[in-house]
């Protein structure tokens, strides 16, 4: 009986240390990436956008990237941003930037408009901000996706 105890003391010392590296390793996500764009799309209903731009990482790392914008809602427009800006943060690499980031808006603009908002992916948060021109107006939910060039 002892034995069993040390045993399952040993797996539980064991587990909670594997634990606690995970939990490091979640807190050690520091690298900050920045996101340079331009984009174009419009929306009547369904809203699609597409674009390129560049990311560039604090610890060297940097990607040409696609930029895809998609979704749906009460929307009417047609638009472009150029020089947007975006802040990419609680990433380990540049690995963890691509992919889809879920997007809700309210969007009002005549001739030149701006936009400012943050995205999430999973702990990943997104924050963007831009100028452009163009007619949009109204309300959506969708997808802003970054792929690698």
């Amino acid at each position: 009986m002892i034995k069993r105890n040390h045993a399952l003391a040993a797996l539980l010392l064991a587990t909670a240390g594997a634990m606690g590296a995970i939990g490091a390793q979640a807190a050690e996500a520091s690298v900050k990436c920045d996101l340079t764009y331009s984009l174009s799309g419009w929306s009547i209903l369904y809203k699609h956008a597409e674009g390129a731009g560049m990311v560039t990482c604090d610890n060297g790392q940097s990607a040409h990237v696609k930029i895809t914008v998609v979704g749906g809602g009460l929307t009417a427009g047609k638009y472009h941003v150029d020089n947007g800006k975006g802040e990419i943060s609680k990433v380990h690499s540049i690995d963890e930037v691509f992919g889809s980031y879920a997007q809700a808006g309210a969007e009002a603009g005549v001739v030149k408009s701006g936009t400012a908002q943050v995205l999430t992916k999973g702990t990943t948060s997104l924050a963007l901000a831009g100028t452009g021109e163009g007619v949009n107006l109204g309300i959506s939910v969708g997808k802003f996706t970054i792929t690698r060039e």
